[in-house]
């Protein structure tokens, strides 16, 4: 998806980056103190990479005049970036503007001769782009010897807006900083995978481990971690660190992670916190590459723990470390070339295809507890403590390509960058089921005096329209969320929402049946000629229709037959076997008959529900059918997979093509309007605005006598309206300023006084035509610093606050989003001709929706917006009534540039 916002900021001066390699190197701006390691980088460069760089040998004094160039204060008219690796300056990328005020730059980028092919020089030219970008550059050009191939390909990976041309012996290569299109952001997104999946490798899939920490004292932590690692037979060397260097159980032990004999992928770390910054160093000077921090007393620490955790990221990405944790319970991999259990958790899942991050070290108990207990295999455990390093994004990135996973389950607290966790877990939600908790729903508040839109888009709101949009199924609670993960991870998707339910407990069957309308199933009756093959298969049926009765004594070959007849009849999208145990029954046996019924139907999404009996497997047959303990569990996790397969239906959809907009116009009208002062715009500024982004507005005058009013009324035409004009009057109808129905002079100059008095003083009062309206509804905008902007559309006019009935969307908005969006609403067919009534012209909404989308996408200073109501009838939709907040923006996070979470440099 395209609509990368080209005004957005790049405002930290560091960025930690992963090189392809998985290693890690900060970019940052080159400062006036670098000019020896500058002229280091190039004093030990290969003639020929030199030759390729200033095309012929340069001389000392061009080298000299280059450094003097590189290390200037930066401005609108020069960037530079250094990439530095362990206090080295392994790469260089500069850009000069072509003219003061030209949108053009000439860029250059060097890196060092050994950390070619890492991938060094893309990372500087993708952070150069997005500086360009802020300062308005939006072209980089420059000059290319026909030899210099990876340069060459460096510009193309970077966008597709990218020329070249060969003249006098030189490649001009040209690429746009304005945008990415898809092809670019998919090229992004590859390389970030390939460069997480290959840092993550020894955290996740490691060849050695020690732990440091472990004890020779039973209970300990670090002790506890190394029998679980040997125990569940980690496959390769394992060594311990403490105090006496003694041997644990076999397991050779040694005083520091200096005198281990070789260099280990992982370190695991059960040491009081002021020691583990320590540790870290010792382990990044013998090759160590991955760490999980067990030990707490960092962020959830108080001032000092937060200071002691930020330079504990400083210390491992110094040292080119992936860190778990810390303040986390470990990490598992069951991979049986791996076997990895580096945690402290009771027990440890079986092998399966379900890949688990948490936030919570309780929830990942829970978890593990659930997964043993139910059956349900699990790829890779990862409990995430602090995410003081490694962070949701970073395994969605992983798992992405791992093919020991076919289904994530996220526990959530806290996101680090939403927007690229909305990039990202889409990209990995087309391929593979994502489930995920979210806490702290009741927290979100709605803010005082806010606008609809703001009151509406609540963080919890917000939550929900994300995990929407990238396809997340979102549980309401960890049990759901393993019942969804027990059918996403071992069935195929459902190619449809007609559930069959067949089951020997009648008023079971129809308490699934009840619980799959609230659920988006539908339990459809079945055909004349299915109901006759099942007289002949079933013969003592209490019925033959769907929910299918067979009566509590049907033995198990009768249940088999009429399960298997049903599941092959093409008349059903998933098969719920519902099993009511009796002394005159054998669920086991019953069950048993049905394990073949799965396996012989492997195309069809099944399910079984047994009650009443003890002894029950978690699952049905080798493709391991789930089994659950009551109907409604097993309605609500087929609910999730039928919406998830859906979703992965639906085409993802493109940017789309908007005429008649003036970006550049809007921006300068903010920028004009934030010079005066941030807070609620007139209605003129706000038209103005709207004007620039082709969003219509119904004519409207600004009034402040009785007198001019009237005049405003006669031109216009009535009946009119009134309105007050302040700005900041969120509720106008509540406060008696809005008067209606106004059919002549007089009475319009009759209700002025009364309108304009609920404002401020002289802030006057709006005249407009009274139109007749077919349908009210809201459209919005609210800005989040994390989250971007969200676009909302619901019921408009007095029925906005009554009924929330409303729908959600974060920029960047495809084509397909606004249809999606109004279809989505419950009084969706008010828009469609509700009984006999003219159907709204819903092409005119969708491209409303689409322009504000745009609107909210390139301006990022509009905190708030709020269109209500919006008049939509059979000739289009037309904004009768608006207001606009605008706020200066801060330091946000963006969705494409590739950087590892900010460690805290205070």
């Amino acid at each position: 998806m395209n609509g990368v916002d080209p005004a957005r900021s790049v405002r930290t001066d560091e960025a930690d980056v992963l090189t392809a390699d998985g290693g890690i190197v900060t970019i940052r701006p080159v400062r006036s103190d670098d000019r020896c390691a500058v002229t280091a980088l190039y004093r030990d460069a290969a003639p020929e990479s030199l030759r390729l760089r200033f095309f012929t040998q340069p001389t000392p004094a061009t080298l000299a005049a280059e450094v003097d160039r590189l290390c200037r204060p930066q401005s609108d008219q020069h960037l530079a970036l250094a990439a530095v690796a362990a206090d080295t300056v392994v790469g260089i990328a500069s850009c000069e503007r072509m003219g003061r005020t030209d949108h053009r730059a000439e860029f250059s980028v060097f890196v060092a001769d050994h950390h070619h092919d890492r991938g060094i020089g893309t990372l500087l030219l993708e952070h150069l782009a997005a500086r360009a970008r802020v300062q308005g550059i939006t072209q980089l050009i420059g000059e290319v010897l026909p030899g210099n191939n990876q340069m060459l390909r460096v510009a193309r990976d970077l966008s597709a807006d990218v020329w070249s041309r060969f003249d006098d012996g030189i490649v001009d290569v040209g690429l746009g900083t304005d945008d990415l299109c898809d092809e670019a952001l998919l090229a992004v997104d590859s390389r970030e995978r390939a460069a997480e999946h290959a840092s993550l490798r020894a955290l996740l899939s490691p060849s050695s481990v020690a732990v440091v920490g472990a004890g020779h004292t039973r209970g300990g932590v670090g002790h506890e971690t190394l029998r679980a690692l040997r125990e569940y037979g980690f496959a390769g060397a394992l060594y311990a660190v403490n105090l006496t260097g003694r041997p644990i159980d076999g397991i050779p032990g040694y005083r520091s992670v200096r005198e281990l004999p070789e260099p280990v992928d992982l370190l695991v770390v059960a040491v009081p916190a002021d020691q583990v910054i320590g540790v870290l160093s010792e382990g990044g000077k013998v090759g160590v590459r991955g760490a999980v921090v067990l030990s707490s007393g960092f962020d959830e620490d108080g001032p000092e723990g937060h200071r002691r955790q930020a330079e504990l990221v400083r210390t491992a990405r110094a040292h080119s470390i992936r860190l778990v944790g810390p303040n986390c319970l470990g990490v598992i991999n069951t991979d049986p070339r791996v076997r990895l259990n580096a945690s402290f958790a009771p027990s440890v899942p079986s092998a399966g295809g379900l890949a688990v991050a948490s936030q919570s070290g309780a929830v990942g108990i829970a978890v593990i507890n659930s997964a043993t207990r139910t059956g349900c295999g699990v790829s890779t455990f990862v409990s995430l403590g602090n995410k003081a390093d490694v962070s949701g994004n970073d395994l969605i990135a992983y798992w992405y390509d791992d093919p020991a996973t076919r289904a994530v389950a996220l526990y959530l607290e806290s996101f680090g960058n939403p927007r690229k966790f909305a990039r990202t877990v889409r990209a990995l939600s087309r391929r593979k089921p994502v489930l995920a908790v979210k806490s702290g729903r009741s927290a979100a508040g709605q803010r005082a005096g806010a606008s609809h839109t703001a009151a509406a888009a609540a963080p919890a709101a917000t939550v929900d329209a994300l995990f929407a949009q990238a396809g997340v199924v979102r549980a309401e609670s960890l049990g759901e969320l393993l019942d969804a993960a027990r059918l996403l991870t071992d069935q195929p998707l459902p190619a449809g929402d007609r559930l069959a339910v067949v089951g020997n407990a009648g008023g079971l069957n129809v308490l699934a049946a009840d619980a799959a309308e609230g659920h988006g199933l539908r339990v459809p009756v079945l055909s004349a000629a299915l109901q006759q093959r099942l007289a002949r298969a079933v013969p003592g049926a209490a019925n033959r229709d769907n929910p299918l009765d067979l009566g509590a004594g049907a033995a198990p070959a009768i249940f088999a037959t009429a399960a298997d007849t049903v599941a092959g009849s093409g008349e059903a999208d998933c098969l719920l076997m519902v099993v009511i145990g009796t002394r005159a029954n054998t669920p086991t046996g019953i069950l048993a008959a049905l394990g073949p019924v799965a396996d012989r139907r492997p195309e069809l999404p099944m399910a079984a529900v047994v009650v009443g009996s003890s002894d029950d497997p978690p699952s049905l047959g080798r493709r391991r059918a789930p089994v659950f303990d009551l109907p409604e569990r097993a309605i609500t996790a087929f609910g999730h997979a039928v919406r998830y397969a859906a979703w992965r239906r639906q085409p993802l959809g493109r940017r789309p093509d908007l005429t008649g907009i003036d970006p550049h116009g809007a921006r300068g009208l903010v920028h004009q309007a934030l010079g005066v002062g941030a807070g609620w715009q007139s209605y003129e500024r706000t038209a103005a605005i709207l004007a620039a982004y082709g969003i219509p507005v119904l004519d409207t005058a600004t009034v402040t006598t009785p007198g001019d009013a009237v005049a405003a009324a006669d031109h216009t035409g009535y009946p009119v309206v009134l309105k007050s004009a302040d700005a900041d009057l969120v509720h106008k109808s509540d406060a008696g300023g809005v008067r209606l129905g106004l059919c002549d002079g007089a009475a319009v100059r009759d209700a002025f006084a009364a309108v304009a008095a609920t404002g401020r003083p002289g802030t006057g009062v709006l005249v407009q035509r009274q139109l007749q309206v077919s349908v009210e509804l809201v459209v919005g905008v609210v800005h989040d610093r994390l989250f971007g902007s969200v676009v909302l559309l619901g019921l408009g006019g007095v029925l906005t606050d009554l009924l929330a009935d409303r729908a959600l969307r974060l920029v960047p908005m495809t084509d397909l989003d606004a249809g999606r969006m109004w279809r989505s609403l419950r009084s969706a067919p008010l828009l469609t001709g509700y009984r006999g009534a003219p159907p709204v012209d819903t092409a005119a909404l969708e491209d409303l929706l689409l322009r504000v989308g745009r609107l909210a996408e390139d301006l990022p200073e509009v905190a708030e917006l709020d269109l209500n109501p919006v008049v939509a009838g059979p000739h289009g939709a037309v904004t009768v009534d608006a207001k606009l907040r605008l706020a200066p923006v801060g330091a946000e996070p963006d969705p494409t540039l590739r950087r590892l979470g900010a460690a805290d440099r205070t």
